[in-house]
């Protein structure tokens, strides 16, 4: 069993960044990889990037790439979420999600899920 809390939401300036994090409890935190995803009201949730447990391999969504950064701290049991050039409609919650041998765009590929943090963006 895993458990997810987000933290580092808030709201910023267009232009600004913000870099969010997600504590995993736990055993076996190196072993999973991890997903964030976004879901702005109205939408379906959307997948922002996602870690490998294994080599840090990282994959992003078009609309992030360029902008945002996924890493991950294994000691820390923590994965962050680094947005720069934030823009208005980045605003969503922020999921981070935990996968065994996954960390792709599918949301039924996470086991876990985190209960979101909001990120507001103002023009």
């Amino acid at each position: 069993q895993v458990q997810l809390v987000e933290s580092g939401g808030g709201l910023v300036q267009a232009g600004g960044s913000l870099r969010l994090s997600c504590a995993a409890s736990g055993r076996s935190f190196s072993t999973y990889g991890m997903g964030w995803f976004r879901q702005a009201p109205g939408k379906e949730r959307e997948f922002v990037g996602g870690i490998s447990w294994s080599d840090g391999s990282t994959a992003y969504a078009d609309s992030v790439k360029g902008r945002f950064t996924i890493s991950r701290d294994n000691a820390k049991n923590t994965v962050y979420l680094q947005m720069n050039r934030l823009k208005p409609e980045d605003t969503a919650v922020y999921y981070c999600a935990a996968a065994r041998n996954y960390y792709g765009s599918l949301r039924i590929g996470y086991n876990y899920w985190g209960q979101g943090t909001q990120v507001t963006v103002s023009s």
